[in-house]
């Protein structure tokens, strides 16, 4: 499901991939039955690879994470939360257009 550019995070890995993480981190919370959220993957996976080497781009399952996505809150998805410093930066519920996500991302630079 992911690209070579999209990091998988899990309730174990979490805090040190995200949280940890000296770059911005662009975290989409998805599940496998979730067709808003297949249809929002192809636009993760451009962001990942135009964005590799500076903002950190991944996945959380939510169905397999609950603890995570249980302290984010994490009732709609997709949701995607875009995390600078360990801190919510910002807030995407539901469909979101690519340029959305790129000024999102750009201002964090």
């Amino acid at each position: 499901m992911a690209g070579d550019h999209v990091v998988t995070f899990t309730d174990d890995n979490f805090e040190q991939e995200v949280m940890g993480s000296e770059a911005p981190v662009l975290v989409d919370f998805w599940a496998e039955w979730c067709m808003p959220c297949k249809m929002l993957a192809p636009t993760i996976e451009e962001l990942a690879e135009e964005y590799a080497g500076k903002v950190k781009v991944g996945k959380l399952d939510t169905d397999n994470n609950r603890d995570v996505s249980g302290q984010f809150g994490i009732t709609a998805i997709p949701t995607i939360i875009l995390f600078k410093g360990g801190e919510v930066a910002q807030k995407f519920v539901g469909l979101t257009s690519k340029k959305d996500f790129q000024e999102a991302l750009d201002s964090v630079l």
